[in-house]
Order: C-alpha cells, then sequence, then structure tokens
C-alpha cells in the first residue's frame, strides 16, 4: 500500500468507496485546520466530507451524516508503509 491514503474513502460497507485495509492502517482527516473523528466519507478532489451528526439514525439504521465543503487533508496515522 502507498503512502496517501484514497482520494475518495467510507466507512460503510456497501459503498463502493470502502477500503477496509486503508481503514484499518488508520486515516486521519483535517477538514479546514482541524482534526475531525466523526467523518463517514471524504474526498479530497472535491473538497468535502460527511460527518455524522450526534447520535441520530436514519430509517435503514445508518448514522444520519452531513454534507461539509472546505479543504480536506487525509493522511495515515502510522508511520509504517
Amino acid at each position: 500500500m502507498s503512502d496517501t491514503p484514497p482520494d475518495r474513502l467510507s466507512t460503510d460497507e456497501k459503498s463502493p468507496f470502502h477500503d477496509a485495509a486503508a481503514l484499518e492502517r488508520g486515516v486521519g482527516i483535517r477538514f479546514r485546520g482541524v482534526e475531525k473523528t466523526n467523518v463517514e466519507e471524504y474526498c479530497v478532489s472535491e473538497g468535502w466530507v460527511r460527518v455524522a451528526v450526534g447520535k441520530t439514525l436514519d430509517r435503514r439504521g445508518n448514522p444520519l451524516t452531513l454534507k461539509l465543503q472546505g479543504e480536506v487533508v487525509a493522511y495515515f496515522r502510522d508511520a509504517q508503509g
């Protein structure tokens, strides 16, 4: 695996952008200069993140999310490659 995280990544296993290996390694997200820990999905090239809104769930049991626009920086939390 490379030292750069994927351009787009989702924690939802049903999403085509889900990458279990990258998630297991640990991806950190910095959004508008602030570290975010509640990110469900992100896209660096398009500049957006989807964050969970509290503990609210939709009717299918998935977290309710809000799409925010801004500068997104993704990085791996570990130092290995």
